[in-house]
């Protein structure tokens, strides 16, 4: 039960940081919905920050790894919202965007979590 408490209360904050930088940097008629683009990046970013960490020191708790990696990072991160912006740009034709957020989104991601693992070495 501790365990489910500890993801339910990291992803309620995660979740609650997306929706006010969406709110903020998402806006429908510039194109690429930037704040879900940034939510994912340093999403990615901080995961690897964190589990690098924990690889390197041995230092976080399993209780610590869920609450932060698990809950906080599983609800700040957007997969669901990125998959339908990808739609809405399918759906109405607009292949360079869908291009551009599909590839930079998942580069960067992946990027981004090779210089977390990086950066606690």
């Amino acid at each position: 039960m501790k365990s489910i408490l500890l993801v339910f209360f990291g992803g309620g904050f995660g979740s609650v940081l997306r929706y006010i930088i969406g709110k903020y940097l998402n806006n429908p008629e510039n194109g690429i919905p930037y704040g879900t683009f940034l939510a994912n990046i340093l999403g990615s970013l901080l995961i690897g920050l964190i589990l690098g960490f924990a690889a390197k020191n041995d230092s976080l708790t399993q209780n610590q790894t869920l609450l932060l990696a698990t809950g906080f990072c599983g609800g700040f991160t957007t997969f669901s919202t990125f998959a339908y912006e990808n739609h809405v740009f399918l759906k109405s034709g607009d292949f360079l965007s869908f291009a551009t957020y599909t590839i930079a989104s998942f580069v960067i991601g992946f990027l981004a979590v090779f210089l977390g693992m990086f950066l606690v070495k």
